[in-house]
């Protein structure tokens, strides 16, 4: 029940068996109460994904004595600007209803919402001399649109629809409204100054700068924002985004991202001159920005109130040496992650970094740390670290690594387990104990990379190497087989199940490859084609093991594209922006020159069989047919390759079939043993 004298951060759990009751003075904290609860009392976990909800005795335990817990920040913000791309950018209300029930359960009350962003463009850019039509081809499809609204693109995958972007307004409307009715803050796009070409000749007195290149596009202009025409623009932003979206007390922008051109503007003036804007639409509104590579610089936070900015640190736990407080001024910000790039399937977090500096950074005397951000580039992977990282906001005192990896695993499916708990703690050991340094990613797998006997990688921006002992996952895989058989229904244990198997195998690519490569260059034939027939025996059984759960299937990504297309035409234009993005990402030049292909790739069922096992099978064959001819192996154009894939519209099965048990057995058996510890 909502307490309105309670604090808006604060929630009370108590009750006798069967009659809970949590106080809190919003749905969000009361949520937040009820997921405490159900993790800490009760033992039943509700991951991203996963759950073990079925398990819940019929009658809920009693609550010793009375708990309440504080919020230790007071932002706890979620969602990157990418995460709309990566996780899902065609899916459903109700899709997007369960990750804010997800998030308020973990306490989060900031929210990111981009869903329906292009549609205050549209409306406002029509009234400063552009037409319907030309905006239309300006603004990218769905899947590309978090780009553009960081001013790296433009125009890719479109044209969109009339239709499309009226739906999606109203669909990020109604988002931004449950969000409020939970009392979180719906975070909105601000406007920064981004224009479609040709501005300054359709506008007297305006101003813009050419921004370059990014990755290979042309990236849009930018409107001096000190220019009088930004102030009128800005305006009419603001006003078409309230009509659909409504009013919000924080924006979200960062100017000149990834290498932006500054020209003659004053950044200072510039950004101050995009907050008054701001805070002409909505006073006293907050302003964040994104902290990442060189931003926000110097000179961009001289020039605004830093009381109302909030800094996203997306580099909190990838360095080392930092100090926020001296590098931003004081200006407060939140301590973020980004565990996850391109929505990559690798299991994996620097979860010691998240628990060794998010105390000691709040306990300074000095200290300007007033949140967290939950800023992985796509959600729905590692729920292990989901489930921490918000912890960090609402734990009274430091939190025990080995003790909070054993308490998951107690309630992770329904109640403790000897195997359950061995195969946390050999995850905790590995994959969720890398260090900072240089990543905050763990590797990708080397059977969705382009191929090539040397491949380290399959993104050019990820680690080259493991970066735990892939020893701990095999072993993780062994244990959770020996989890005992009345806790196996759950969807907590099956994801885990299916998602260990299948970094055991994409682990087993690292191993594998080398092999391959010495026979190659050894010339035997013999022994090359049998480490081949083993490589494409565990694609085929990687695809057969993912197809079994649910969050692993490319015909759900692609089948939630087409829903959103009014005819063949439009549908066959959403799935190539689906396809594309985790293929090609872009045009060639985006592809080959920016480095962009792969760059989110992940083992699904359904893309590993049609795109990454057929390339392996093509540059096999060449490979076995230069052996035999003695021979330099021909050349593959790989873009091209993959943009024939990325122009298909076969269909793929978007519900799971097969035995998760059964198929993370028979990975097990494949695999070598790993040696015990």
């Amino acid at each position: 029940m909502p307490d309105p004298a309670a604090g808006a951060d604060t929630f009370t759990v108590s009750g006798t068996a069967g009659a809970i009751t949590v106080r809190g003075s919003t749905g969000a904290t009361l949520l937040t109460g009820v997921g405490w609860y159900l993790q800490h009392v009760a033992g039943a976990d509700i991951g991203w994904p996963g759950d073990s909800i079925g398990m819940l005795p019929a009658r809920l335990p009693a609550v010793p004595a009375p708990v309440t817990r504080s919020a230790q920040v007071p932002h706890r913000y979620a969602l990157n600007d990418t995460d709309d791309g990566y996780s899902g950018p065609y899916r459903t209300f109700e899709e997007h209803q369960r990750q804010i029930d997800l998030l308020a359960l973990h306490g989060i009350n900031e929210v990111f919402v981009q869903v329906g962003a292009e549609y205050p463009y549209h409306r406002a850019l029509q009234r400063f001399g552009y037409s319907a039509e030309e905006l239309r081809q300006w603004i990218p499809a769905p899947g590309h649109q978090s780009w553009w609204l960081l001013q790296n693109l433009s125009g890719f995958g479109g044209p969109v629809s009339e239709r499309l972007m009226r739906e999606r307004a109203e669909l990020g409307g109604r988002i931004a409204d449950q969000l409020r009715g939970l009392g979180m803050t719906p975070v909105l796009p601000g406007y920064f100054g981004t224009v479609p070409p040709g501005f300054a000749a359709r506008n007297t007195g305006a101003a813009t700068v050419a921004q370059g290149d990014w990755a290979g596009f042309d990236r849009p202009d930018w409107l001096d924002p000190a220019s009088p025409v930004f102030a009128k623009l800005a305006a009419a932003y603001y006003a078409e985004q309230r009509a659909v979206f409504g009013d919000s007390t924080m924006y979200r922008m960062s100017p000149l991202h990834e290498g932006g051109q500054t020209g003659s503007v004053d950044v200072g003036a510039a950004a101050g001159a995009i907050q008054d804007a701001l805070h002409a639409a909505h006073p006293g509104a907050l302003w964040a920005v994104l902290g990442w590579q060189d931003d926000p610089t110097a000179e961009l936070l001289a020039g605004v109130d830093t009381s109302k900015l909030l800094i996203l640190d997306g580099l909190s736990d990838r360095y080392n040496r930092l100090d926020r407080e001296a590098r931003w001024g004081g200006t407060p910000y939140a301590m973020g992650t980004i565990y996850n790039f391109g929505g990559h399937t690798t299991i994996g977090a620097n979860t010691s970094v998240w628990l060794e500096r998010f105390g000691p950074w709040r306990a300074k005397s000095n200290s300007a740390l007033t949140g967290i951000a939950y800023l992985p580039e796509a959600t729905g992977t590692n729920p292990a670290a989901f489930d921490l990282f918000t912890d960090l906001a609402w734990e009274p005192g430091p939190i025990d690594q080995r003790a909070w990896f054993a308490g998951f695993a107690a309630r992770r499916y329904g109640r403790p387990d000897a195997g359950a708990a061995a195969a946390w703690e050999e995850l905790r050991k590995g994959p969720y104990s890398t260090s900072s340094g240089l990543w905050s990613e763990s590797q990708d797998s080397l059977f969705s990379a382009r191929p090539s006997l040397s491949a380290v990688g399959a993104a050019y921006w990820s680690p080259k190497s493991m970066r735990y002992p892939a020893g701990s996952v095999r072993r993780a895989l062994d244990h959770l087989l020996k989890v005992d058989p009345a806790l196996r229904g759950s969807s907590a244990y099956r994801f885990d199940l299916v998602d260990t198997a299948r970094q055991a195998l994409a682990n087993h690519s690292r191993v594998l490859l080398p092999r391959i490569k010495a026979a190659y260059e050894a010339k035997d034939l013999t022994r090359f084609r049998a480490l081949t027939a083993e490589w494409q025996d565990g694609m085929r059984l990687l695809d057969q093991v993912t197809g079994a759960d649910p969050n692993l299937l490319l015909g759900t990504w692609l089948s939630r594209a087409r829903f959103w297309g009014a005819d063949r035409t439009e549908q066959d234009r959403y799935e190539y922006d689906a396809r594309s993005l985790l293929s090609v990402w872009g045009r060639r030049s985006t592809s080959e020159d920016g480095f962009l292909h792969d760059y989110a790739n992940r083992e699904w069922n359904g893309l590993i069989s049609e795109l990454y096992a057929r390339r392996w099978s093509a540059h096999f064959a060449a490979l076995d047919e230069a052996l035999v001819r003695g021979a330099a192996p021909r050349e593959i154009d790989w873009h091209a390759f993959e943009e024939d894939w990325a122009r298909r519209t076969t269909r793929h099965p978007d519900r799971p079939s097969g035995d998760p048990y059964r198929l993370a057995t028979a990975v097990a058996a494949a695999l070598p043993a790993a040696p015990a510890t």
